[in-house]
């Protein structure tokens, strides 16, 4: 990485100049300042990698300095120094973002430890932003979707075959599955993957408002509407448009989709004027659309027109040998998230029981499940009582099968 830049803040010049100097290395660049209201409004404006500071000084205090330091982007990692240190000053200072502590009179060998500490986790916390970055220029599917079972490894391979082409696809599958994901992958695939991909949530949009957010509203067209307001399909022209849980789109808007669809071209709510849109459409749904359309709530030419291609993408339980893989790689996020050098360990009993769950939310669930477990396990190992309520019911359940057989 970068050189690091450390600023230590102490009013006491001597103090300052004794933890620099005990700082410095190959790779850092160490400043003081010794006026807190100086290095107030110095860290205000600059980003420094490292903030060591004293918490008690005249006229500013330790805390307005971390509050200073981590509204940058990324954050300061802030080191808190006291002479007054009590555990209401601990716990103050750690919810408030401190990446540590330490006591006065400052040990120099402790000081360069936490320090070193910090130094790391800003590397992995640097590692990590840029390969999120490397991924949001382009998803890669063998990097977004783990699994080698194969369930997944049949929906991967429809999703190379149809990403070249300008096929509609409709994406089935239960809750949780990752259907989103698939339909990244099949743009991130595609001659349109430097274009934008534009989700629309259809079941998290009031009815009232969807026909305005899918094909955008002329100023005027209602109480409120005082602008032109751009739609979505117009924000993904030459990109691809994912209608995730199109089955919830009430059956009066199902016809001006379908017209879209057919013509590639539509008009603004309360606008007269003909917009043409060039977009690959991918459609998701969790709902059976063959019912809907049979009840009257799902127009079968739409159905048709949207499950040109279809993928299935099955549940977690469906998935034999998958979900291990996908436990090992929600630790590292969690590890990366909690700003650990390692991630936490599973104990046997505690593996035994993720692995012989049913994951009812799937993928979704194990996701939330071990963040759940990470944050709470004490120590670098998740136990059975670290895991989520639903998850210890089910470990309850087990053990009580066994004492009565």
């Amino acid at each position: 990485m970068e050189e690091l830049q450390i600023l230590v803040i102490d009013d006491e010049p001597k103090m300052a100049k004794l933890m620099a100097s005990a700082l410095k290395s190959e790779g850092r660049i160490i400043e003081t300042e010794t006026k807190p209201k100086a290095a107030l409004k110095r860290v205000e404006r600059e980003r420094f990698d490292i903030v060591i500071t004293d918490l008690k000084m005249p006229d500013v205090d330790g805390i307005q300095i971390l509050s200073a330091a981590r509204h940058h982007t990324p954050p300061s990692a802030v080191i808190l120094v006291t002479a007054f240190a009590t555990a209401e000053t601990a716990v103050e200072a750690m919810k408030k973002g401190a990446f540590d502590y330490l006591i006065k009179p400052v040990k120099m060998d402790e000081l360069s430890i936490v320090v070193n500490r910090a130094t790391e986790t800003i590397s992995l916390k640097n590692e990590n932003l840029a390969l999120r970055e490397a991924l949001d220029k382009r998803y890669r599917q063998e990097d977004l979707i783990i699994g080698n079972s194969p369930e997944i490894q049949e929906a991967l391979r429809i999703v190379r075959k149809v990403a070249p082409t300008k096929s509609t696809v409709l994406i089935r599958g239960e809750s949780g599955t990752g259907k989103e994901l698939i339909a990244r992958a099949i743009h991130y695939q595609s001659s349109r993957m430097n274009e934008p991909f534009v989700k629309v949530n259809c079941a998290a949009i009031p009815s009232g408002l969807l026909e305005s957010e899918l094909f955008g509203h002329a100023k005027g067209a209602f109480t409120g509407a005082i602008a032109n307001h751009v739609g979505k399909f117009e924000s993904a022209d030459k990109g691809s448009l994912f209608l995730d849980e199109v089955g919830e789109i009430p059956i009066e808007l199902q016809t001006k989709l379908l017209r879209v669809l057919q013509e590639s071209e539509f008009e603004r709510v309360g606008g007269n004027k003909t917009i043409k849109s060039d977009v690959r459409i991918i459609a998701a749904t969790n709902r059976n659309l063959e019912e809907a359309i049979s009840e009257g709530k799902f127009r079968e030419d739409l159905f048709y027109r949207l499950n040109v291609v279809e993928i299935f993408v099955p549940p977690l339980s469906a998935r034999q040998g998958d979900t291990e893989l996908l436990i090992e790689y929600f630790l590292k996020e969690s590890a990366i998230n909690l700003g650990l050098l390692q991630p936490k360990k599973l104990s046997d009993e505690a593996k035994k029981i993720l692995l012989s769950y049913n994951w009812p939310g799937n993928i979704r669930e194990l996701e939330n499940a071990i963040a759940h477990a990470a944050v709470i396990a004490e120590g670098d190992t998740i136990r059975v009582s670290d895991l989520t309520q639903a998850i210890r019911k089910f470990a309850d359940s087990i053990a009580n099968a066994n004492q009565q057989a």
